[in-house]
């Protein structure tokens, strides 16, 4: 089989969706990049990325552009020989990576590649990375961000209960005193009850001591994990936080590639492994970096793209959850079925996917 010609399409769409009524309307749009891989076989695999930070990136362009010359460099190779393929263009691209827009491109590319080969063997992506389970726990993400006052945190995390969301997360790390950051979590812990799995994300927002005066305050609120306390690279200052609280310490979806992971974890920095399917360079340094996680006994999560990442976790032995950010969910004809709190892995083969061909007539550009 052989790579034969690619499709690239930008979509402007909406950057945000609602998991529930009470949560206000997000505006604003997202740049997405789509790929469409064709082979000499009639198989089409299918890809996606995006460059991060809110709303229409500037940067977009250049990667669709950068999507592009990688699938250009690609034509002709056997689609299922994916390692060779990803060395053969990092080889050839040494010299603008690792990291930054050009791991963001190859990972879309990475992931058409095991949409192929999968749909060759009629296999789910999941059970040829071993298939470990059929349903993965999911938390609700985006929801209860930090512009919610608390009136809405105690009106939108019961809301998320109800829809069936057993786990959510929250954030901290923009109230300009420590007792109305743990006020925040008080209230969300008070209005969902002490059954409920709460997350809550920093985004690098607080220093070490900050991390670690605010995370013993809101340890009695029993979160599930305290999330990118500080800054992604602060290796020794994220130990130090570990070490310091009772809580699970979570980072790793800011890094680019799988050598910061070594860092990470070899420091003892996390006690959570936060694998970023866009920013790791794709389904095949992923799988990588879980198998670097599960030998040093800690478990990982996703971060972004749930339609995906739910063939990933369900592979995994130690995957924990698989983080439901409803960014994507336009993008595709079907989802992955929601159920008990947990995300079913689809049964179709590939990625079990396809793209919405109605997202693409309202947000092509």
């Amino acid at each position: 089989m052989k790579i034969t010609k690619s499709e690239v399409t930008m979509l402007h769409a909406p950057a945000d969706e609602q998991l529930v009524d009470v949560q206000p309307k997000a505006g604003g749009m997202r740049a997405f990049v789509t790929l469409k891989i064709m082979t000499d076989e009639g198989i089409e695999g299918i890809g996606v990325t995006f460059a991060p930070g809110l709303g229409l990136s500037p940067l977009a362009p250049a990667l669709a552009t950068i999507v592009e010359a990688l699938c250009d460099m690609a034509e002709g190779q056997d689609p299922m020989q994916i390692e060779s393929v990803m060395q053969d263009l990092r080889a050839k691209t040494s010299g603008s990576g690792p990291g930054g827009l050009l791991t963001l491109a190859m990972a879309a590319l990475d992931m058409a590649l095991w949409d192929i080969k999968g749909k060759s063997l009629n296999q789910s992506v999941s059970s040829l990375l071993g298939g470990y389970r059929k349903r993965v726990p999911t938390y609700a993400s985006g929801a209860l961000m930090r512009p919610m006052n608390l009136e809405q945190l105690a009106e939108i995390g019961p809301a998320l209960v109800a829809k069936g969301f057993k786990q959510m997360k929250s954030q901290m790390g923009a109230e300009d005193t420590p007792a109305k950051e743990v006020l925040r979590m008080k209230t969300l812990r008070e209005a969902v009850g002490d059954d409920i799995d709460i997350m809550c994300d920093i985004n690098q927002l607080w220093d070490v001591n900050q991390a670690t005066t605010i995370g013993k305050r809101v340890e009695e609120f029993n979160l599930f994990w305290l999330e990118d306390v500080v800054a992604h690279d602060d290796y020794q200052g994220l130990a130090r936080v570990a070490d310091a609280l009772a809580t699970p310490i979570a980072a790793g979806e800011y890094v680019y590639g799988i050598n910061p992971f070594r860092q990470l974890i070899e420091n003892r920095s996390i006690d959570i492994v936060m694998i970023d399917l866009l920013r790791v360079g794709g389904i095949t340094e992923w799988r990588k970096v879980a198998g670097m996680a599960e030998a040093f006994n800690l478990p990982v999560v996703s971060h972004l793209i749930p339609e995906i990442h739910i063939q990933l976790m369900g592979a995994i032995p130690n995957g924990l959850t698989v983080e439901f950010m409803p960014w994507t969910l336009k993008l595709w004809e079907e989802l992955p079925n929601f159920v008990d709190g947990c995300l079913e892995v689809p049964d179709k083969p590939g990625l079990g996917l396809a793209f919405s061909e109605e997202a693409f007539k309202r947000y092509a550009v």
